[in-house]
């Protein structure tokens, strides 16, 4: 079999199982199958493909079309323009939670702070903590996360970033096993935050194969989050900051809950939608 007869037989079989984008996740499947990137796909088309090559695709092919994350087949997810590795014991990174990252490095240029500390809850891939430890390397960066296994993977990124002298990670349950000492520039996090009412509405891809803790927060969704606020409220500095990732209808419900901090408001992702609730502690 030809490297374009794979390819055209994979997006077949994906376009027949209703998988989104499937020419995509077949060129992602095939690549990851070579080791080869997607200018190579194009320029050998006629390359025949070993029975070994062949059978580890169909493979792939097949866990894809089955509902299975792309991401968790290759182990692989880019964000912020880095290599993450992720498996099934961490959320996988996506592009909105940039807004988070986005949104502390603007604070951090207003308020020209030379050397932020910060500290990122539930961290899962280590995706935002390290994102901003690339960023600001002058910042102290502390990464939580209440999974072990989470903590693992985010400790095999930040060696395989170079990051790992620039993070501390430590397993707590969301901020209540680190020192609330009044003395972080800096709470960031990206919480569950659906609620379990409204798991209907949730990708099954998620609801199958994601981390259930790091997805739902209880019956309404605030689990977690009503938590981190004063517990991050506790650990920030006077004039410290609370950055959150939260879902498309909490950002009032959230910003209600915030007593204690100012300048309290929402900031939308590139649709318009309320992305991130940030608030400075008073």
């Amino acid at each position: 079999m030809t490297l374009r007869e794979a390819l055209t037989a994979g997006i077949e079989r994906l376009t027949a199982n209703d998988v989104g984008s499937p020419r995509m996740n077949g060129e992602v499947l095939l690549m990851f199958t070579l080791g080869c990137d997607r200018a190579y796909l194009y320029a050998h088309p006629e390359r025949e493909l070993t029975a070994d090559e062949q059978a580890r695709y169909e493979a792939a092919v097949a866990r894809r079309a089955s509902g299975y994350p792309s991401q968790y087949i290759t182990g692989h997810q880019e964000f912020w323009g880095l290599d993450f590795i992720v498996n099934p014991a961490v959320l996988i990174p996506r592009p909105e939670t940039e807004h988070a990252v986005e949104t502390v490095l603007e604070l951090v240029r207003e308020g020209d702070i030379a050397r932020p500390k910060i500290v990122d809850v539930g961290t899962g891939s280590g995706a935002i903590a390290l994102a901003l430890a690339k960023e600001l390397p002058q910042g102290e960066v502390s990464a939580v996360d209440f999974s072990a296994d989470a903590l693992d993977v985010a400790k095999l990124n930040a060696a395989r970033l170079e990051l790992d002298g620039r993070v501390r990670f430590l397993r707590s349950d969301v901020l209540a096993d680190v020192a609330r000492d009044g003395s972080f520039d800096f709470v960031v996090s990206n919480p569950p935050y659906v609620a379990l009412s409204e798991a209907d509405k949730v990708q099954d891809v998620v609801k199958k194969f994601e981390p259930q803790m790091a997805v739902f927060a209880g019956e309404h969704g605030m689990d977690v989050i009503s938590r981190l606020i004063p517990q991050a409220h506790e650990a920030l500095r006077t004039g410290g900051w609370l950055v959150m990732e939260i879902g498309y209808s909490m950002s009032e419900a959230v910003m209600r809950m915030m007593s204690g901090y100012e300048d309290v408001h929402a900031v939308p992702d590139l649709a318009g939608i309320p992305r991130v609730v940030v608030g400075r502690k008073a």
